[in-house]
């Protein structure tokens, strides 16, 4: 591509929306992209070998090379050092990226065309309106278009019942909640989680076709592992879990206008002073995680896409203008687990079936959400995710006791493996708390360690008093929920402060950019990720709402300058 009309700097939950959008109107788009293109011709073997330099053509796209990849092997996929869905280059004979930190806990995110939305649960809800309206400089109306067109596009859909989903809503109806049969949420209840996941496949019950038969047709299969990345579907383009690798890339690359660079780190936008716009974004330098070769690539807008933690690097490793809330209000959703353990005999009583089979469904098909406090959402993960997530990463260690059902904290030994022998019987909610923003907590740039790729990133967070109280009222709501639905145990994980899963609010809307997602202080610069969310959104995952804000700055990009 010759010099583009946009530079996107990540293809991840909002870079590849945003650039889709673009090329929709007609503007010519590059987006360069740290890490690996799994699923395109291309790259063939794109953990072994560099492979091609970039892919602008939908039949570059393949589908047994994505499931190749995506092949639900826990440690293959996961593992923070040398999993394929890691924060590092393609090369895995190379370490990941680092970061620093200040507390207990680590950053899950993930680089590659795709983004961190490779191992997200799809799940999609919107913000609560309240939480836009009393402090963003846009209201709910204003979004609701772009919202009805998002979740058309993906598409999002509430997610089907299965086991572990009925059982929580037995034990919520139990506990005194109302059910919410709305995307819109402005009193406490219950409901179905809105997912952007394909709906389940028509022939899911039909005996004559196997499991394999299944996975190459259209539709969800039910079979879980989500944060692994689906591998089930019949073109890269229908794969069931919506990560944008699969919904707004191929629709990107349809345009005619994209052109996707992988294995491309970006580590300084470049300037000019302007006599009329005065310091204004003109590029990019990047480096190829390969061979380490630089460069400079230039264009008349530029869209940072990199997510909460590399956005504000990349403003600071930049030199860009002084602004004081550049990288700071970090929100993580204080997030926390909370497991209920049930006999076999009260489970036949309740589903008809012995067992939860957290396996089964939708990662997470349920949620309640209490807007003031924030949600609480069951999660049905693999094994060894459930045996790290719940019982391992606590930060105390207590028993419970005849007047306290609910165990908390660290669970290891005997113990460990008595718990996982009833991991079929088990059901896991997830808190995220609706945290506060704290202009203490947020993105540094370490003045003693850098990498390749410059000084790297020193986050910080410590969730404040109410964030605090917040969310152990969330946990009681939990535990309350699974004790109605009969559990014989409750155990609360405790989780450490720095589990950062989802991360937002580091390059504030109303503070760093304006209500177009454009620099107050560097004209033609772009934010279209997480960072740029005002607050925690009530709680709700940040996916969505950061996609309906990429598709409404394209809008406005177009508008302004082209």
């Amino acid at each position: 591509m010759q010099k583009p009309d946009v530079i996107v700097i990540g293809a991840g939950g909002g870079g590849a929306v945003i650039a889709k959008e673009l090329g929709e109107l007609g503007l010519q788009v590059l987006v360069l992209e740290a890490g690996p293109w799994y699923g395109n011709k291309k790259w063939p073997h794109p953990n072994i070998e560099p492979g091609g330099v970039s892919s602008s053509c939908p039949n570059d796209l393949d589908v047994v090379l994505f499931k190749e990849n995506y092949n639900k092997l826990e440690n293959n996929m996961n593992d923070q050092i040398s999993g394929k869905l890691r924060w590092g280059p393609a090369d895995r004979e190379h370490p990941p990226w680092n970061r620093s930190y200040h507390q207990r806990g680590f950053v899950w995110q993930n680089s590659g065309v795709g983004g961190t939305t490779q191992h997200y649960l799809a799940n999609s809800p919107r913000a609560f309106p309240a939480s836009i309206d009393r402090s963003w400089p846009l209201t709910y109306s204003e979004l609701t278009p772009y919202y009805e067109k998002v979740e058309a596009e993906l598409p999002v859909e509430f997610a089907p019942t299965t086991s572990k989903e009925e059982l929580f809503y037995f034990g919520a109806k139990k506990a005194g909640w109302n059910l919410l049969p709305t995307l819109d949420v402005k009193t406490p209840g219950y409901r179905p989680q809105p997912n952007a996941i394909l709906p389940p496949n028509s022939q899911l019950l039909n005996p004559s076709y196997s499991e394999e038969q299944l996975s190459w047709m259209e539709g969800c299969t039910l079979a879980g592992h989500c944060i692994n990345g689906c591998p089930h579907g019949p073109s890269v383009a229908k794969i069931a879990k919506r990560s944008t690798n699969v919904s707004y890339v191929p629709s990107a690359l349809q345009t005619g206008n994209i052109e996707v660079q992988p294995n491309t780190f970006s580590y300084k936008i470049i300037t000019e002073n302007h006599p009329a716009e005065g310091v204004r974004a003109i590029g990019v330098k990047a480096r190829n995680t390969w061979t380490g070769e630089q460069e400079e690539l230039f264009a008349d807008c530029i869209v940072a896409a990199a997510g909460a933690i590399e956005t504000p690097r990349l403003w600071l490793n930049s030199a860009l203008p002084v602004n004081k809330w550049a990288g700071r209000g970090l929100v993580n959703h204080q997030m926390d687990m909370v497991t209920g353990i049930f006999n076999e005999k009260d489970l036949l009583s309740i589903l008809g079936s012995p067992s939860v089979n957290p396996y089964v469904g939708h990662t997470s098909g349920a949620r309640l959400d209490y807007p003031g406090l924030g949600s609480i959402q069951t999660i049905g993960t693999s094994p060894g995710l459930m045996a790290s997530f719940t019982y391992a990463l606590g930060k105390s260690r207590t028993k419970e006791s005849a007047h306290n059902p609910i165990q908390k904290g660290r669970v290891r030994g005997e113990d460990l493996i008595e718990l996982m022998a009833d991991y079929k019987s088990s059901l896991n909610i997830l808190i995220c708390t609706d945290d506060e923003v704290d202009r203490r907590n947020g993105v540094s740039v370490s003045a003693a360690a850098s990498d390749e790729n410059g000084p790297i990133p020193s986050i910080r967070y410590t969730p404040t008093t109410n964030t605090l109280r917040k969310k152990q009222q969330l946990v009681k709501i939990a535990a309350d929920i699974l004790l109605q639905a009969g559990a014989r145990k409750v155990v609360h994980s405790d989780w450490p402060d720095g589990m950062m899963i989802h991360m937002m609010s580091t390059m504030r809307m109303g503070y760093v950019v304006d209500q177009n997602c454009e620099s107050y202080q560097v004209s033609r610069l772009f934010i279209a990720d997480n960072s740029v969310l005002n607050n925690g959104l009530g709680s709700a995952n940040p996916t969505l709402t950061t996609q309906v804000l990429a598709t409404r700055t394209a809008k406005q990009i177009y508008k302004k300058y082209f």
